[in-house]
């Protein structure tokens, strides 16, 4: 399927689980409102201060496969046991109305923006060493020994993807690496 015509920028920012993406797009969102950030769907529970609709749009299993049947995702894959996407109707209909979309999502999900909307801009964030990211994997406290073990082992496999970004930024400081975000998407001197 073609992207659809629009004046509104589609920017795809991924990188490993733990390397601080969410905490990157969330002080984007806060210094550039016109920004529109798309809510994913997942199949997973919610974790403690999560809302539906807000953090993520929670879907039970059966319906989420009945949307990816219908079409009704952007792009979507399994990780970690649950299902996560991007719903399509709600990107699509930003961009025609010329606003700039961020996509927060995985590896496999920006491989699949990128054959729909091959114009989208995609990042990479990297974390400043491996040994950190499993810092901070482990000190959220959120998943299980088993399920770090399977984002440490997912995050080696996308970290050798670096070749397929457009721009690829390391975040070792907050406030260099939101700094230089703000560079890559043109927003330096913008709001």
């Amino acid at each position: 399927m073609d992207s659809p015509p629009s004046s509104g920028r589609l920017t795809v920012i991924t990188g490993p689980s733990g390397v601080g993406k969410g905490t990157l797009v969330a002080l984007l969102l806060q210094r550039h409102p016109a920004l529109w950030l798309s809510v994913s769907a997942t199949t997973r529970s919610p974790r403690p201060g999560e809302s539906d609709g807000q953090h993520y749009v929670f879907l039970t299993r059966p319906d989420f496969e009945a949307r990816v049947a219908g079409g009704g995702f952007l792009e979507w894959a399994e990780f970690a046991g649950h299902l996560y996407g991007t719903p399509r109707a709600p990107v699509e209909a930003q961009l025609v109305l010329g606003r700039p979309v961020l996509l927060e999502i995985e590896l496999e999900g920006a491989r699949q923006v990128r054959r729909t909307f091959p114009a989208a801009f995609q990042v990479l964030i990297k974390p400043p060493s491996f040994e950190e990211l499993e810092r901070r994997i482990r000190g959220r406290g959120t998943d299980s020994e088993e399920a770090i073990q399977r984002r440490l082992a997912r995050a080696r496999e996308e970290l050798t993807a670096e070749a397929e970004f457009d721009a690829v930024l390391v975040n070792a400081d907050l406030d260099m690496a939101l700094q230089e975000l703000e560079r890559l998407l043109g927003l330096a001197d913008a709001d």
